[in-house]
């Protein structure tokens, strides 16, 4: 397992060489765990986490079942798109966090765009 994870690792090292949050275009970097989806738009420049959502949070936990399907991915992204629109974020880059864009990660980049969020 441990081998796996540091694939993962190193797989992010080699997306964050290029994606870099600017204070105009901050970073939505994602993390996965086996029972939650974490989301937070950061501006790198200044090393300061702007928003954050996941499924640890009791606003998701009461629509979601479970904080490990597509679902649970998918309230995140709109609780995301919604905290971000209201301080006034319109478009973030990208970070899939060295995971495959499938599944989790795919739903919750769809519902961050359908919530809003150009990217």
């Amino acid at each position: 397992m441990k081998a796996k994870e540091e694939k993962r690792k190193r797989r992010h090292l080699r997306v964050r060489k290029k994606v870099v949050g600017t204070p105009g275009r901050p970073r939505l970097c994602v993390y996965r765990s086996l029972s939650h989806i974490y989301a937070q738009v950061i501006d790198d420049a200044a090393q300061h986490t702007l928003v954050s959502a996941s499924t640890v949070e009791p606003a998701v936990r009461e629509r979601a079942l479970s904080g490990g399907n597509a679902k649970a991915a998918a309230i995140v992204g709109k609780l995301l798109a919604e905290r971000a629109l209201a301080k006034g974020l319109k478009t973030v880059v990208f970070d899939r966090g060295g995971y495959l864009y499938h599944g989790r990660v795919k739903a919750l980049a769809e519902a961050a765009r359908e919530g809003g969020l150009d990217f």
